[in-house]
């Protein structure tokens, strides 16, 4: 029996790389929103919600197509992009940035602001009784006593992102060390009967993904939630 190819590993690289940059651009962006969301008494907090939680139901195909749209040198942002930068949001690796942050932000938000919501404001008021400011707050009192979540939303963000398929398929196309993510390669490899080289990729994603959740639940179990 012939030796097993080793597939060509520069998308899962790709992947890698797509996934950690969403995470650190969620962590930045959803950090401020999930803390509003967590806080906030606004008649706006549940369309908020609702939008933030919508990539969780909406088709990945569909959410794709709509920033395709969107996207697109012909539209509003993508005009104001290509003028701007002199290239275009589609087919990019920074439109698949743009794209997994939008698809994955549930992910980072959802944990983040049940942490938050945890913690309530008994630790703020305490620290600001201390004189503490507001940023000074948030950063030494609540960003600690939220540990359990930041640690959920990062892991499960990045997670979430390497196993992107339609959102990615959309937007980014299958360009060779652009925009092919592993997920596309799997496909591309079951398209064309090359079945040896998609359980290679698929056996590393399955045994990361199922490493993903052991290593959520035994973090979880170490940093208990704390309620204000």
């Amino acid at each position: 029996m012939a030796d097993m190819e080793i597939p060509d590993l520069g998308p899962l690289w790709l992947t890698i790389r797509l996934a950690a940059v969403t995470t650190v651009v969620l962590l930045v962006l959803g950090t401020p929103l999930a803390w509003w969301l967590a806080h906030t008494r606004s008649r706006m907090k549940s369309i908020i919600e609702a939008v933030t939680a919508l990539p969780l139901v909406l088709p990945p195909t569909v959410l794709g197509f709509y920033l395709l749209v969107l996207f697109s040198p012909n539209s509003t942002l993508g005009g104001l992009w290509l003028s701007a930068t002199g290239s275009t949001l589609t087919f990019t690796f920074t439109g698949l940035i743009v794209a997994s942050a939008i698809y994955s932000l549930p992910f980072m938000v959802q944990p983040l602001q049940g942490a938050f919501e945890a913690v309530g404001r008994g630790p703020l008021e305490a620290a600001a009784s201390l004189r503490a400011g507001p940023l000074d707050a948030f950063l030494t009192v609540a960003t600690p006593l939220a540990l359990r979540g930041y640690i959920t939303a990062i892991v499960l963000t990045f997670a979430h992102t390497i196993g992107e398929f339609g959102v990615v398929l959309m937007v980014g196309g299958n360009i060779p060390g652009r925009t092919k993510v592993v997920s596309i390669q799997i496909y591309e490899h079951v398209e064309t009967i090359d079945y040896a080289s998609a359980h290679v990729l698929a056996a590393i994603l399955l045994v990361f993904s199922f490493s993903v959740l052991m290593a959520v639940y035994t973090l979880n179990r170490r940093f208990p939630v704390h309620a204000g």
